[in-house]
């Protein structure tokens, strides 16, 4: 079975082709390539807590240290460390990733 990408499970509608693309714009999440294939996602699919402008309790989300805490909440979040175990991408690689 493949892993889900986070806009997938939580049906935000802001993937490339989505129902609320018009109103709330492509998530950078979809789009981010950097980090294609981490936690075996499509682009940023699997480590969207570590990309800016994503969209979260209704909300544009910012950088990483000012979501980090909605993200350590979040059920997707949560489900991906699980699902990936020990072969989970530090957020400290994945933010490598972003920076470089």
């Amino acid at each position: 079975m493949a892993k889900q990408n986070c806009w997938e499970v939580k049906k935000c509608g802001r993937e490339k082709g989505g129902a609320k693309v018009a109103e709330l714009g492509v998530c950078s999440a979809s789009t981010e390539t950097r980090v294609n294939g981490v936690n075996g996602g499509k682009n940023g699919g699997r480590a969207c807590w570590g990309v800016t402008g994503t969209l979260c309790g209704g909300k544009v989300q910012g950088t990483f240290a000012s979501k980090l805490a909605n993200c350590n909440s979040c059920e997707f979040y949560k489900a991906v460390f699980k699902e990936e175990g020990a072969n989970a991408v530090s957020n400290r690689d994945i933010l490598a990733k972003l920076t470089h």
